[in-house]
């Protein structure tokens, strides 16, 4: 919730440190795809709970983080990619393919065991031991540091924007709904004032006929009967 993203790039730069230490193929292939951490964006703001349909992995999750290192959701989201390093080797080496496959996060992973090895990444590799390498991450220009979206990317999911977007998108509904009812009440009177004026007028010429016709009675009684 901090008013700008410069902490979370910071933090996300540890992600492709810690993917290198334990598997170096996938780090070069991501690497050449130049796929960037921007993926894993929504992961760490929410701390995976607008990604995951389970509300028990959700708790359990936020458990495990508060219990440890500010940096853990990091590691985690390392130990998910790593877990599905099969997956990304087997796609073709390209930003758009690894991104949309890493974005979609399963479901069914085996969150307990994922959460141990992530445990177990934080003591052999601390963030301390990878400083210097996430901060060469911060110096590196990829395609998706470069990203012209990246920052629009991030307004979007934040979540206290979508919040406010949400927000402002159901006010304008209401304001909506509202000037559909004022126009409707309107339009309500000025029918019923048109037709109470339409009935008086017709009211105040039927009185006219009539009294011109009492006047010209007599008169017309006379011409006929002399």
């Amino acid at each position: 919730m901090d008013p700008t993203m410069d902490n979370t790039k910071h933090i996300l730069n540890y992600l492709m440190p810690i993917i290198d230490q334990v598997n170096p193929e996938l780090h070069d292939f991501m690497q050449r795809a130049e796929v960037g951490t921007i993926f894993a964006l929504s992961w760490l703001i929410t701390w995976f709970g607008h990604v995951l349909s389970d509300f028990r992995h959700v708790v359990r999750l936020y458990d495990f983080f508060l219990a440890c290192h500010p940096l853990m959701p990091i590691y985690f989201a390392a130990v998910i990619v790593l877990h599905r390093s099969e997956e990304v080797l087997a796609c073709e080496c390209d930003m758009a393919s690894v991104h949309h496959l890493l974005s979609q996060i399963p479901q069914d992973l085996p969150y307990e065991t994922l959460i141990s090895r992530a445990g177990d990444l934080f003591v052999q590799f601390p963030p301390s031991e990878l400083a210097r390498e996430a901060a060469q991450q911060q110096a590196e220009r990829t395609a998706a540091s470069t990203f012209k979206d990246f920052e629009l990317a991030s307004a979007q999911q934040h979540p206290d924007a979508v919040l406010r977007q949400r927000f402002r998108e159901r006010l304008r509904a209401e304001e909506r709904a509202k000037s559909l009812l004022v126009t409707k009440t309107r339009t309500n009177r000025f029918v019923k004032l048109a037709v109470m004026g339409l009935t008086v007028a017709l009211g105040a010429a039927a009185l006219a006929v009539v009294k011109s016709a009492l006047e010209w009675a007599p008169k017309f009684e006379l011409q006929i009967f002399p």
